[in-house]
Parts: C-alpha cells; sequence; structure tokens
C-alpha cells in the first residue's frame, strides 16, 4: 500500500454508515488513493421499517436484509464489533473470540455511525422479560411469542390465565410502537379462526404512551385520527401512562400527573395480566460511544455545525449517535433513518471537501415528511405539507418504502410477499429459534492492518 494513501474507514453498517460510504464511493470511484473501509457488526443492512410486518409474518425474514457486499463497489468491507476507537493513535480495535481474529485498523478519517440500542431506562426486570423491536432475531422471537400464546391458550380451561396469555402490551406510541400494535392485531385476527375455543373478545393488544398524544412526530389532527383508528381496530391505547416494572406475568403501571411529574399517586397504581410486553419506547447510544474518548451528552457525541467532532479533526459522527439540535426547537433530531441518511450526505460531502480542500457545508435538515401505516390497508402520512390518511396513506406508504430497499431483488421479494398477504392466509409455523446467550469476547489476538 502507498504511503501517502489516505483511509476512510466508516464504522456502522445501518443507514447512515451505508448511505455515507455510497456517498463517499461515489465521490472517490476514481481515485487510487483513497481507500474507503466499511465495518459493522452485521454483514447485512436490515430494513428496519419493516420489523413489524416480518413480526406478524407478512413478509419473510430474509426480504428484508440486504448483503452490504453487494451494496458497496469500491469500499473493503470487514464484519465484526467495534472494541474501543483511539481517536489519539486514530485507530479502531475490533473485538476477537475463540473463532475470530481481533482486527487493529488505522485510519486518517473516520466516521462513526454505530447507532443505538434498546433503553429500559434502567429497568432490569422489563430488560430482562420483555421483548424488543430493534433487530430481524427480535421480530422473529415476537412472532414466535405470538404464536405460542394462541397455541397455549385454545386449550387452557382457566379464564383468567387464557385471558392473560391473550394480552399484548405494546409500550411506546411511536412509529415502532403503533406499527408493532397494528401488525400484531392483524395477525390475531386473521389467524383466529384456526383456534376455535379463541373468541374476538379474548385477544387484548395494549399500546401504553407516557406521553399526552400518540406519535409525537405527527400533527395533533393526524395522531388523534391514527387513535381513533386503532381503537376502532380493537387496540386499546392508554396515554400518560408509565411502565414500573414487569416480572412475566404482570405489568405494573402508573398514571402519571401532567401537573406535577415528580408526584407519584398511589391511587393511580395499576397493573395489567399480561405475558408478553414488547418495548418500543426509547433509544441509548451503543457502549461502545459512552466510553469512548468522545465528548458526549447523554451519551451522544457531541458534533459541530458540520457533524466533525471539535477536538479531532477529521472524525465524523451522524445518526443516533450524534447529538445535533434542531434549530427550531432546541432539541435533538427524532432517532429516524431519513435524518441519518441525510446527516451521511453532508458528512461524505464535507470529507471530500476535506481531502480536496474546499469548503464544507453546515447541516442543515427539511423534513420530506412522515407515514404510518395503523393496520390494515390504514396508513397516515405527513407528505409535502399536507395530511393523509387512510387507503392512500397506506398505498403512499409502501411505495416510498419499496423505492428505499437498496436491491431490486430484495424489493421484488417483499412485493411478492404483499401480493400473496393479499391472496393468502398467513404462516402460522412457530418456528424453534432459541434466545442467543452473548458471545464470550477475547482480547485482540494481534494487528491485521497494516498500521504506519
Amino acid at each position: 500500500m502507498a504511503k501517502n494513501k489516505k483511509k476512510i474507514v466508516i464504522l456502522g453498517g445501518g443507514f447512515a454508515g451505508l448511505e455515507c460510504t455510497k456517498k463517499l464511493e461515489e465521490h472517490f470511484q476514481n481515485d487510487p488513493e483513497i481507500e474507503i473501509v466499511l465495518v459493522s457488526e452485521d454483514n447485512f443492512l436490515l430494513f428496519t421499517p419493516m420489523l413489524p410486518q416480518v413480526a406478524s409474518g407478512m413478509i419473510e425474514t430474509r426480504h428484508i436484509v440486504m448483503p452490504i457486499r453487494t451494496i458497496i463497489k469500491k469500499a473493503i468491507f470487514y464484519e465484526g464489533r467495534i472494541k474501543n476507537i483511539d481517536p489519539y493513535g486514530k485507530i479502531v480495535n475490533l473485538w476477537g473470540s475463540r473463532n475470530k481474529r481481533g482486527i487493529s485498523l488505522h485510519y486518517d478519517f473516520l466516521v462513526v455511525a454505530l447507532g443505538s440500542e434498546t433503553n429500559f431506562f434502567g429497568m432490569s426486570d422489563l430488560e430482562k422479560n420483555a421483548y424488543q423491536m430493534k433487530t430481524l432475531n427480535d421480530a422473529v422471537l415476537v412472532r414466535n411469542r405470538i404464536i405460542d400464546m394462541l397455541e397455549q391458550a385454545e386449550n387452557e380451561t382457566d379464564p383468567i390465565l387464557k385471558k392473560s396469555l391473550l394480552t399484548f402490551v405494546i409500550v411506546g406510541g411511536g412509529f415502532a410502537g403503533i406499527e408493532t400494535a397494528g401488525e400484531i392485531m392483524d395477525l390475531l385476527l386473521d389467524v383466529r379462526k384456526y383456534y376455535p375455543n379463541i373468541e374476538r373478545e379474548d385477544i387484548r393488544v395494549t399500546v401504553l404512551e407516557a406521553l399526552p398524544n400518540i406519535l409525537p412526530g405527527f400533527s395533533e389532527s393526524l395522531a388523534k385520527f391514527a387513535q381513533e383508528k386503532l381503537t376502532e381496530h380493537g387496540i386499546e391505547i392508554k396515554l400518560q401512562t408509565a411502565v414500573t416494572s414487569f416480572d412475566g406475568d404482570e405489568v405494573m403501571i402508573k398514571k402519571l400527573d401532567t401537573e406535577n411529574k415528580d408526584a407519584v399517586d398511589d391511587s393511580k397504581i395499576s397493573s395489567i395480566q399480561s405475558k408478553t410486553v414488547i418495548w418500543t419506547a426509547g433509544v441509548t447510544p451503543v457502549n461502545t460511544i459512552k466510553r469512548s474518548l468522545f465528548k458526549t451528552d447523554k451519551g451522544k457525541i457531541i458534533v459541530d455545525d458540520y457533524l466533525e467532532v471539535a477536538e479531532f479533526p477529521g472524525v465524523f459522527a451522524v445518526g443516533d449517535c450524534a447529538l445535533f439540535l434542531d434549530p427550531k426547537t432546541n432539541r435533538p433530531f427524532a432517532p429516524t433513518a431519513q435524518i441519518a441518511e441525510a446527516q451521511a450526505k453532508v458528512a461524505a460531502n464535507n470529507l471530500h471537501a476535506m481531502i480536496k480542500n474546499k469548503e464544507k457545508t453546515k447541516f442543515g435538515y427539511e423534513s420530506k415528511g412522515q407515514m404510518a401505516i395503523i393496520g390494515k390497508r390504514t396508513g397516515i402520512a405527513s407528505f409535502l405539507g399536507m395530511n393523509i390518511h387512510g387507503l392512500l396513506a397506506w398505498i403512499l406508504w409502501r411505495n416510498v418504502y419499496l423505492s428505499k430497499i437498496p436491491t431490486w431483488d430484495k424489493r421484488f421479494r417483499v412485493f411478492l410477499d404483499w401480493a400473496a398477504d393479499m391472496l393468502f392466509d398467513r404462516d402460522i409455523s412457530r418456528l424453534k429459534f432459541m434466545r442467543r446467550e452473548p458471545e464470550k469476547e477475547y482480547q485482540v489476538l494481534d494487528e491485521v492492518d497494516d498500521v504506519w
């Protein structure tokens, strides 16, 4: 390798990391002096907006994962988990294990796009007992759990236990929570005909939201429409309600006092008998960021207007792990793929400007719109300044998200899944996946990369 070759390392294979890599490949496709390296824990991009549809059995699991190697062209790809980042030595270390060599990568420029993980706000019992909706494994586990509960409830003679088996609680009234609730209810109603001992009134799907309204990113009228439609569909929504604990059998909840948020009124503490809680109520940056040498606020890397880390020139942070305040609200942007991709493009352009000694551009964001599906053939959308709801919004959601899937073969497969769902019943086979135990971690064995 030429000594004067510059290496750009991108950490994270999500929407932000992959978008940044693709943009950098465009800028430097014919430049032999620039080497682009992408590091991701998985060798695929997970199309997270469609996870609820995997959980409901509408879409096949493999159809929302796109192998990274089929998307990138010039970049060198490493599959591995980040152990630590040394911004002074300009080195990134990847974990080694019994079956995998540890790797040290040197960089000249760095883009951190490591995303986020589920935030349980210190409630260890929820972390242990609740299901999540963050990974492909999570979606499959949720689907298996729903089918397992149906199988148990079908032959259960104790009416109280039967009711708790068929009660599903979703914590969080944002995009993920609402779309998950809608898909779960669709699945339950679609397959109920195969369970003759389960009546419609036995099924209960409840959404708990701590805020006074669901879907905080939408206009009040659109969020209200969504709430009405979900209620019509049989989904119960409890606003200003927080979960305090879940032991696997009972969800303890408390009604929040809007006037005095710190006050706990014992009369407002109640419980829901349920075996299944799905947590979608918040995210937090990954521990690699929290324990790094970068300056952070609430776990996120502090960046300037150009998305650059002030004390380390040439290091950029984008997506969920970067703290960038919306100048209109003076609050951090929502952790959405749309914002992550917009930041990734600006970071790539600014890296190109730095290397070519041009002027960098500040990050500015204008929302293109927001969409959510809230049940069978019903959606809501805020698009080009218009509020749309119902069947039209549902069609718009499908078209927009289908177009955003990066490879044509996966688009076609998802389209076929949607077409099959309109013609046939959903599959109620329970795939026996086990919860994976965390792999034991080892120190870096040696340096694989040539460090100079």
